[in-house]
């Protein structure tokens, strides 16, 4: 049976993947900073990219990595997981013999000028130059990522939609059965891409969002300024890759607790 160790096992992307690796039938192991307890058909090692503790234990015996742990937007700590993390771990992967390792990344990384955006694009060179055949899978935005950005604007008592910016939102239990699929399809040595089942602009993702969370604010349509402005507006944010997902915005928003 393929062993496969999931990094950031308990993150968002991370519980349905691990779900479906699962119901996969793969004997599914995790890793987190702390002690947690074994279900749901995965085993969970105690390990620490940033300080290397635990690496190489949590390693031994995997067939295939699927790297999902990020901190982004955490300054320093950004760096010592998505850079000295993925080196620490792409070292203990060839030792153990690791025969295939994903990494998931972001639509748009190499073209958005954005501080995180150059972090992942580095971690991406770190595997594309690493030891262990790989394959990276670069993602639109998640679905709860767009709703957090939209909840953190409406406290402020409105909220700003560039009618430019179009966006294509991806819900993670789609993403994870694309992952799934990919560990048993070996490495491909490419960079492929993966988004949700439409584009939105930002105004209509908004107002969808509106409705759904039977909220009123006020909606100012105002141009992003400066680069990443002008990014966002090419439509760097979007793919035209197939396949892709399936569940869209609107279900998401009836399917998500408000």
């Amino acid at each position: 049976m393929t062993a496969v160790l999931v990094t950031g096992g308990s993150g968002r992307l991370g519980r349905a993947v691990l779900e479906s690796l699962a119901g996969a039938g793969y004997d599914v192991r995790a890793t987190s900073r702390r002690d947690r307890t074994a279900g749901g058909g995965v085993r969970w090692a105690v390990a620490d990219l940033t300080t290397g503790r635990g690496v190489a234990e949590a390693v031994a015996g995997a067939d295939v990595i699927v790297h999902l742990a990020a901190a982004p937007y955490r300054g320093r700590y950004t760096r010592r997981v998505e850079l000295d993390g993925t080196s620490v771990l792409l070292a203990a992967a060839r030792e153990a013999g690791v025969r295939h390792l994903i990494y998931v990344s972001i639509v748009g990384v190499d073209r958005v000028p954005w501080g995180y955006f150059r972090t992942k694009v580095q971690a991406e060179r770190l595997v594309r130059n690493g030891p262990v055949p790989w394959t990276i899978v670069r993602a639109t935005q998640f679905h709860e990522f767009v709703e957090q950005a939209l909840r953190g604007m409406a406290r402020l008592g409105f909220l700003i939609a560039d009618p430019g910016i179009t966006m294509q939102p991806v819900d993670v239990r789609d993403l994870a059965g694309h992952l799934a699929a990919l560990v048993g399809r070996g490495p491909t040595g490419e960079v492929a891409e993966y988004g949700g089942p439409e584009s939105l602009t930002m105004a209509e993702a908004t107002a969808s969002w509106l409705r759904a969370r039977r909220l009123r604010r006020p909606v100012l349509r105002l141009r992003l300024p400066g680069g990443l402005g002008r990014a966002f507006r090419a439509g760097h944010l979007t793919t035209n890759a197939r396949p892709a997902g399936e569940i869209t915005w609107e279900a998401y928003l009836r399917q998500a607790q408000p």
